[in-house]
């Protein structure tokens, strides 16, 4: 089943919710619709009902998605939405895959969470997609996930959630000194958490001090492997959240990491540099439990 949404074609839909909610109840098979340049300003859901969407974009710099919710925007309810409402895109649906668009939470710096993608579904795929925001801008709910090729930029927890979520590379930008780039919330016992393969990290202009990451939970598990990262990543490169006991059950991890960033000296104690024989293991195939998003 194919569909088109467009800005300029009276034979396509306009909006790209008003297309997810033609398909029908009945549809089993994998649906895509193909959306061309212009930015959609709605707020978007992904129900969990739908069967396997592909949301396939012409070009990442020419179409956009962008809504403006934060965590203190006023719902239907009168009541704030908070952290987990705030999404511009709404993703429930096992399956689910984007290309070549941009996923953007025009909130704006300063105001608080305001998150681009809600991501709460397994198997679910970005390749070429930008992830615009400031804080929370990728939220990872559950399942597996991977991103490929995809820029992710923001400055507080920009990365955050409980998924297994392998990111191939990608290019991470911080926006504002004194961030963090990963809140994992890592299930206890579970093998993988976020897995970076072959990034690179970026940062604005005199932006510093910024952290890899901080645990959401107690088990927060995150790896870089073979990732380049500029001046902007502080020394120390983990915090511990104000919580000297994750430092015990937080799994924090790099290997051969790179560029002015790369110290590993200089790391918290409590993290780890992984030799080539535990590194290896940071497998797509691995890390995804068997799934292969290339389907193999």
């Amino acid at each position: 089943m194919l569909i088109t949404v467009s800005k300029n074609s009276a034979e396509a839909f306009s909006s790209l919710q008003e297309a997810l909610d033609s398909i029908p109840p009945e549809q089993s098979s994998a649906v895509t619709i193909r959306i061309k340049p212009g930015v959609y300003a709605e707020k978007i859901t992904v129900g969990q009902h739908l069967p396997p969407i592909l949301l396939l974009g012409e070009d990442s710099h020419s179409t956009i998605l962008s809504w403006p919710d934060n965590a203190h925007t006023l719902g239907p309810d009168g009541e704030p939405l908070g952290t987990f409402r705030s999404g511009t895109l709404n993703v429930f649906a096992a399956g689910f895959t984007a290309e070549n668009l941009t996923v953007r939470n025009a909130s704006g710096p300063g105001t608080g969470q305001a998150v681009a993608a809600f991501i709460d579904a397994d198997q679910a795929v970005f390749r070429r997609v930008r992830l615009l925001g400031d804080q929370d801008t990728l939220y990872t709910g559950q399942g597996r996930q991977y991103y490929d090729n995809c820029y992710i930029e923001g400055d507080v927890d920009y990365i955050f959630g409980a998924a297994t979520a392998l990111f191939d590379r990608c290019e991470l930008h911080n926006k504002r000194s004194r961030g963090y780039i990963t809140a994992a919330s890592t299930p206890e016992n579970t093998r993988f958490g976020y897995v970076f393969l072959d990034c690179r990290i970026t940062g604005g202009e005199g932006v510093s001090e910024v952290y890899l990451g901080r645990p959401w939970r107690d088990f927060a598990r995150v790896a870089f492997i073979r990732t380049i990262m500029d001046a902007s990543v502080t020394p120390e490169g983990w915090h511990n959240w104000g919580q000297p006991g994750r430092e015990t059950t937080s799994r924090y991890e790099e290997f051969a990491s790179s560029g002015p960033g790369a110290n590993p000296e200089a790391r918290v104690s409590w993290s780890r540099q992984l030799n080539a024989g535990e590194a290896a293991e940071y497998r797509v195939l691995n890390v995804l439990g068997g799934w292969h998003p290339e389907g193999y």
